[in-house]
């Protein structure tokens, strides 16, 4: 049985992240299956962020993402690599952050209350095989603070699973 997700209130982001990332590794111990770390990692961090729309877009072929596991309001399922911010930073192999998502060319509203937004892509081989997506409903909601550790994240699940 999974252990409750225990946080402790009015904690800085950063130390929310310190928090947050040893239950993240401890619920991928012992457990391979990529789908369903995905999901208990999106599940702790929308949980432990308090963010409107958390989870994950898998590389679908050459040129597309297809929703993964998430939580939050219903998702775009699809997204072409280069289209929007999940398409960019798959196709740029590049985090995004998006202080102001109406100011992002080409960006996909998937719902009107996201705000801001930020795109972690994980690398495996050289290449792109999905992407941690997280939306705000608040303007200038991420900073580096995010990106350093949402890329840790990332880092885990990468090295957790075997990519060939």
């Amino acid at each position: 049985m999974a252990e409750e997700l225990t946080l402790t209130p009015d904690l800085s982001r950063a130390e929310r992240y310190q928090e947050l990332m040893p239950q993240i590794k401890g619920i991928m111990t012992g457990e391979q299956n990529l789908i369903a770390n995905l999901a208990n990692v999106a599940a702790i961090l929308h949980e432990g962020l308090g963010m409107l729309w958390t989870g994950f877009y898998l590389k679908d072929g050459e040129d597309e993402l297809v929703l993964g596991p998430f939580q939050g309001p219903l998702a775009c399922t699809r997204i072409r690599l280069g289209k929007g911010v999940c398409g960019t930073a798959a196709s740029t192999q590049t985090t995004q952050v998006v202080p102001n998502v109406h100011e992002f060319p080409g960006h996909i509203a998937c719902s009107a209350l996201s705000q801001s937004e930020i795109v972690v892509p994980l690398i495996a081989g050289g290449t792109t095989r999905l992407v941690l997506d997280i939306d705000s409903q608040y303007l200038e909601d991420f900073s580096t603070v995010d990106q350093e550790f949402l890329e840790e994240v990332m880092i885990m699940v990468r090295d957790h699973h075997d990519w060939e």
